[in-house]
């Protein structure tokens, strides 16, 4: 998964935009945040090769069952299905995202995407404004899962229970394959929540985090 597919130079201003429009009406800053992946679930492609060679061993003592014949030598129906189809199982699952994403446990998901997410609202220093009032809007792109944290001039207000519907809409963009213009809606609705909630934008208020889409492969 490839944001830089994902999201065009068009995008990436409409991300821009959209982040600016919500800054000069409140005074949180958002940080948008896309990565193609949290990990790479290899656990997910050993899975599917057990699942494989266990298929392939079970079609081999069936056929010998119902036929009443090995028919050649142990090594055709023994020794080289099972390996074969290990391989077949391993490869396909590492070669469809879609397959290794069914394959992983949602528990080991989320746990990766909330430790995305968290090194990510360190590493763009969302933490580095004046009032404590950073927002990441942190997307994986693999996992089809959204994060929304707020600094603590941002909990104070705003409880974080808040953030998943505009979470949920923005993954289930992502599931269409329309993240791009999810997200511009997404970052839209966390400005109009921050309003409600009274995140005030000060008088004297600057640019304290650049507004422009964060990418990052893996």
């Amino acid at each position: 998964m490839n944001p830089g597919r994902a999201f065009t130079e068009a995008d990436r201003e409409a991300v821009r935009a959209a982040v600016a429009a919500v800054e000069k009406e409140t005074g949180g800053e958002v940080v948008p945040y896309v990565v193609g992946r949290c990990g790479d679930y290899r656990a997910a492609c050993w899975a599917a090769a057990a699942l494989a060679a266990a298929l392939a061993a079970g079609i081999a003592a069936l056929a010998h069952d119902l036929g009443g014949f090995w028919g050649g030598s142990a090594l055709v129906w023994v020794a080289l299905p099972v390996p074969l189809a290990a391989l077949a199982g391993y490869v396909l699952t590492a070669a469809s995202p879609g397959l290794r994403r069914r394959l992983t446990p949602a528990a080991a998901l989320d746990d990766r995407v909330e430790m995305g997410a968290a090194a990510a609202f360190l590493e763009a220093e969302v933490f580095a404004t004046r009032d404590r009032t950073g927002v990441l809007i942190f997307l994986a792109l693999f996992e089809h899962r959204v994060l929304i944290l707020g600094d603590s001039g941002i909990a104070a207000k705003v409880d974080p229970a808040e953030w998943k519907a505009i979470s949920d809409r923005l993954a289930a963009g992502v599931r269409r394959g329309e993240a791009a213009p999810a997200l511009v809606e997404a970052i839209g609705a966390c400005g109009r929540l921050l309003v409600e909630r009274g995140v005030e934008r000060r008088a004297d208020d600057v640019d304290e985090l650049h507004d422009r889409l964060r990418m990052r492969d893996d």
